[in-house]
This record gives C-alpha cells, structure tokens and sequence, in this order.
C-alpha cells in the first residue's frame, strides 16, 4: 500500500529508515518484531521506487534556467544548491564549463538545466 501511495503521490523528497529500537519507545514492546532481512528488503524496494520517480521529477527541469547559491567549487565543478535544497541532506546542482570555477561561494548564480541524475542537477551558466 506505502508503495502504491508513493506512485501515486510522486513526491519531489523523501526518505525513509530502518526501524530500529530507541531506548523508552512504546515500539521496543510490541511483539513479532520484523526480521531485519525483511526490513532490509522493504527499505531498498522504497528507495529504488523513490529513485525512479525523482530521477523523472528532476528529468523535467532540463532546459529550464533556475537561481542556485553557489557552496564550493572542486576540480574546476561549482557545487550549488537550489531554494529546495537543503544542504548537507538534499540534492546538489553542479554547475560546469565556462566561468564555473569562478564562482565565489556563498554567490547565487542563474543556470540552465542541462542534465539531471536519481538526486542532483546538471547545469551550466544562463
């Protein structure tokens, strides 16, 4: 039903655990505890539905220009984040070729969606 759900409701972000027992939870006592191979399995069959879907989602963006603040540059790469990107937790926008690696961090930049994988953006300059 939870992946029914998710097909459904095509969410930009989401994640999800692996239960696992916290000292004081009202959980740790229910009996039939899941097996963690089966947790395991659950977990993967999650994430790879919720890796199709954000691969399509942000497959929509090429082409379109959008503002990024820029975080790094490494090997000649700007790393960005987009408004919907938390840092540290979501996806990143790299920004490549001309004027890249010049990027200041801590600048926002105007880019254009060139590419786009499971999680992050591809771009370039706008």
């Amino acid at each position: 039903m939870l992946l029914d759900w998710l097909e459904e409701a095509q969410l930009d972000r989401v994640g999800c655990f692996r239960y696992s027992a916290v000292e004081g939870a009202a959980a740790n006592e229910l009996p039939d505890p899941v097996p963690e191979p089966v947790k395991e399995e659950r977990w993967h069959r999650f994430m790879q539905l919720q890796q199709k879907i954000s691969a399509a989602r942000l497959a929509r963006k090429a082409g379109t220009r959008i503002q990024v603040l820029v975080d790094s540059v490494e090997d000649g790469v700007a790393v960005a984040r987009s408004a919907a990107d938390a840092p540290e937790i979501d996806g990143v926008v790299r920004i490549r070729g001309r004027g890249a690696a010049r990027l200041p961090a801590g600048e926002f930049a105007e880019v254009v969606v060139t590419a786009a994988s499971e999680y992050d953006l591809e771009s370039r300059l706008a």
